[in-house]
């Protein structure tokens, strides 16, 4: 059974859109909490777009379930993760012109950085994450950094339109869950799953966790967030 993270993003990004104080981010992922959630992610981009610090701080203190901090590698971003301590760190690539988050981190051409960051985050007690694209180099380079813990990026399967090019995709990120399950490695995914799509990637031998945002916020808007987490629940985990 894969269990299930809870990206809270959405609801700070319509707080931010009037600059107010509602819909509260934290009052959210207590719902979801309620409803089933294993896990509450939260990104806290260096723009600042919709988390911000607050919000992390007092998500850190209320919450009774995993934390999942989504981040980039700048030094303040680590600083900051440093001294909140949540559960897991997830490291992600970020630029400031995207919508969203386009692609997983490239471990190779980052690796010095990420393996430092890897060192100063851990040494606080705190777990780290690397969401990457499904490539074998990548998690060759996650396992000699010295992390533990992948999240598969799957926008390519997501957005795979055809039945031949959603078979490929799916081979893709079963062979490589196997393959990083063979180093030790703990794989989660994530990135563009929704109500119809997430059950196959759910049923992957081995498939720890899967953190999905924006399907769920966007289905709550006409069913309410408790019953939007509980169907996504259901789903994951496979009941």
């Amino acid at each position: 059974m894969a269990l299930l993270g809870v990206n809270i993003d959405h609801i700070a990004t319509l707080r931010q859109a009037r600059r107010e104080f509602d819909p509260d981010p934290i009052k959210a992922a207590l719902i979801c909490k309620k409803a089933g959630a294993d896990s509450i992610v939260a990104h806290l981009r260096e723009d600042r777009r919709h988390i911000i610090d607050e919000d992390i701080i007092r998500l850190k203190s209320a919450l009774k379930v995993r934390f999942n901090l989504e981040m980039s590698i700048a030094k303040e971003i680590v600083e900051i993760a440093s001294k909140v301590k949540p559960d897991q760190a997830t490291l992600v690539p970020e630029k400031r012109q995207e919508i969203t988050t386009e692609g997983g981190l490239d471990v190779v051409k980052n690796f010095t950085k990420i393996k430092e960051v890897n060192k100063i985050l851990s040494g606080n007690g705190i777990g780290v994450s690397l969401f990457i694209d499904p490539i074998k180099e990548q998690i060759d380079k996650t396992l000699e950094a010295g992390v533990k813990i992948i999240e598969i990026h799957t926008g390519c399967y997501a957005l795979a339109k055809t039945k031949a090019g959603i078979e490929r995709q799916v081979k893709v990120i079963k062979d490589l869950t196997k393959y990083a399950q063979s180093l030790g490695l703990t794989v989660n995914a994530g990135h563009g799953l929704k109500y119809n799509n997430t059950k196959t990637i759910a049923r992957i031998p081995g498939m720890h966790e899967l953190n999905i945002g924006h399907s769920i916020i966007a289905h709550a808007v006409f069913v309410g967030l408790e019953r939007a987490v509980k169907e996504m629940a259901k789903i994951v985990h496979g009941k």
